[in-house]
């Protein structure tokens, strides 16, 4: 954790962030699976992933003092999350952070996060490729 809090400061503040977060989204908008889980208007979500990031990774606590505890599980319940869409959101996110050079030296740390906090916001299994899934009894 100390490594992650330590980033906001490495790479200069609060742009690269936001440079992230543009690039995340942008792959967000041409994956099809990804995309009908936002909104038409992407903007605040942008903002808010934005303001979470750099809360996280050791900046100023815009995203709690603007929308209170991050509470990502609650947050992202109302939304089936199985290991693809989760591998989708990965891929999306691994090169966008690729995309900004200022993470070059932290890409491990933070997709160590992502990875980890991705995984958990799994809340829906899906059936194994070539197996079919049994009704309930």
């Amino acid at each position: 954790m100390a490594e992650e809090s330590a980033i906001h400061g490495a790479v200069g503040g609060d742009g690269p962030f936001f440079d992230l977060v543009e690039e995340f989204y942008r792959r967000v908008e041409s994956n099809s699976s990804l995309r009908r889980l936002y909104p038409v208007d992407l903007e605040p979500g942008k903002l808010h992933l934005g303001w979470f990031l750099i809360q996280r990774f050791g900046g100023p606590d815009y995203f709690s003092q603007r929308r209170g505890a991050p509470r990502l599980r609650m947050r992202h319940a109302p939304f089936e999350i199985g290991h693809a869409l989760r591998d989708a959101w990965i891929v999306c996110m691994r090169e966008a952070l690729d995309a900004i050079a200022a993470f070059a030296e932290h890409r491990d740390v933070m997709m160590a996060y992502f990875d980890h906090s991705a995984t958990f916001l799994i809340n829906h299994e899906e059936p194994a490729p070539g197996r079919m899934r049994l009704p309930n009894t």
